[in-house]
């Protein structure tokens, strides 16, 4: 993907698709919170989105009581539309604007969420470093949760190629720096009536 502008692409979906048009558009996360709370991940724990720009987690999170977010997205305007929608609840989040390539980790979290960030990331160098920088970024048993396009999802989304899983691949992508939890697949509405099928995936970290 050499050639392939990833951040001007992203920043052109932001700035000319309302929210409610993007395939992605989730008022509830249902499976991510669902998920996040059987791994009983606590209110103090440091939590990092992945992508997470202009989705609503955040906005749940907040309500649930989670004190220490933050919000990774490579685009800016994505980012400030999160902003602009939380109004004053958003000096309560830590925004980072980076590529997770870019992402040098200056903390340790308890958990990292990323739903359809890392699927985008199909050159088999992209994806070592993706999980090396995750591994270097997660504390002492650290819990991580990785959605993707499975077999039965589809083979590209906003006009890119994805790379899809099976509960085995992407095991087998994390298996050096973290064990696997559970697996589940979801079906995912999009505001056009389309079905898309996901893989969740949570693991444990091994350091």
């Amino acid at each position: 993907m050499t050639s392939f502008n990833r951040k001007a692409h992203w920043e052109n979906i932001y700035h000319t698709k309302h929210l409610e048009e993007v395939s992605w558009y989730q008022p509830k996360p249902e499976t991510s919170l669902q998920l996040l709370q059987n791994l009983e991940i606590s209110k103090d724990a440091k939590i990092i989105d992945i992508g997470g720009g202009d989705s609503f987690l955040v906005d749940h999170l907040l309500e649930m009581g989670f004190r220490d977010l933050t919000i990774l997205d490579i685009s800016e305007k994505a980012i400030e539309r999160a902003k602009k929608r939380l109004g004053e609840k958003a000096n309560k989040i830590n925004w980072i604007v980076s590529d997770i390539l870019d992402f040098e980790p200056t903390q340790n979290f308890d958990f990292w969420h990323d739903r359809a960030a890392f699927h985008f990331l199909t050159e088999q160098n992209e994806i070592e470093k993706y999980v090396r920088i995750a591994d270097e970024a997660m504390s002492k048993n650290g819990k991580i949760l990785i959605a993707t396009f499975s077999e039965d999802g589809p083979k590209k989304c906003s006009g890119i190629e994805i790379r899809q899983y099976t509960n085995t691949s992407l095991e087998a992508t994390f298996s050096q720096h973290f064990k696997k939890i559970t697996c589940v697949k979801h079906d995912h509405k999009t505001p056009s009536q389309n079905i898309q099928n996901f893989i969740f995936c949570a693991f444990e970290s091994r350091n």
